[in-house]
């Protein structure tokens, strides 16, 4: 075993040395010298390493997540969805997506402005978080549309769950307190299911869900609950 390191040895570079199994004593001071040295570049480029992790594991993260919402961008739900199909093919389980488009939300924009559009952005994420599993996957598909995919859940359980999130975001307003004149603007959501069929891409599962919503949409406009 390594033994008689001086007394400025940090404990890495002791259980370094020990690892080695190298003998101090034995060695000449230039040997041992340049071991030394060396148990110090191999632990700098350790920590060089765990730092470049840490600093790719964040670019990872930012780079899959939406730029304003914290949930996946379009390129990463895509990427999930190709993952979940691969998933279950292999296994034959039911595969589910919900397309979300919010209703109205240009109206927030235009009297309240963006920043009250990025709130709304930002409620909706977080209700579609909230209500949903942690296996489940949620995307901003750009703009004021979402996408949620449900592993293991069957079209008629995903259209429960589209109507309580429905539900939940049909409840939000955006109002000004400060001036009761200004119009309130309800926010509501037009919801498109679809079950994944076998041989199915993602591409077509999602673009048959953007028309499921397209349908969902009109039938609220006629029922008076989407504007635009």
């Amino acid at each position: 075993m390594a033994k008689d390191f001086p007394p400025f040895a940090s404990a890495e570079r002791r259980a370094l040395l020990d690892a080695l199994g190298l003998d101090l004593k034995q060695l000449d001071r230039r040997t041992r010298a340049a071991i030394e040295a060396l148990s110090e570049e191999v632990l700098a480029l350790r920590d060089g390493s765990a730092a470049l992790e840490a600093a790719l594991a964040d670019a990872e993260l930012l780079a899959d997540n939406d730029a304003l919402v914290p949930i996946f961008n379009r390129r990463a739900f895509e990427r999930e969805v190709r993952r979940e199909i691969a998933l279950s093919g292999r296994f034959q389980t039911p595969l589910s997506l919900i397309f979300i488009d919010l209703d109205n939300f240009k109206l927030v924009n235009d009297t309240y402005g963006h920043a009250a559009g990025d709130s709304v952005l930002l409620k909706v994420a977080g209700i579609l978080q909230d209500m949903t599993r942690e296996t489940d996957i949620v995307g901003r598909l750009g703009g004021d549309e979402f996408g949620v995919v449900l592993a293991h859940a069957t079209y008629h359980d995903t259209l429960r769950k589209a109507a309580q999130l429905a539900q939940a975001i049909d409840a939000l307003e955006v109002r000004d307190e400060a001036s009761p004149a200004t119009p309130v603007v309800r926010i509501g959501a037009s919801c498109g299911v679809v079950e994944w069929r076998t041989g199915q891409s993602a591409a077509a599962l999602i673009a048959r869900a953007d028309q499921a919503m397209f349908v969902e949409k009109s039938r609220r406009k006629a029922a008076g609950r989407a504007a635009r």
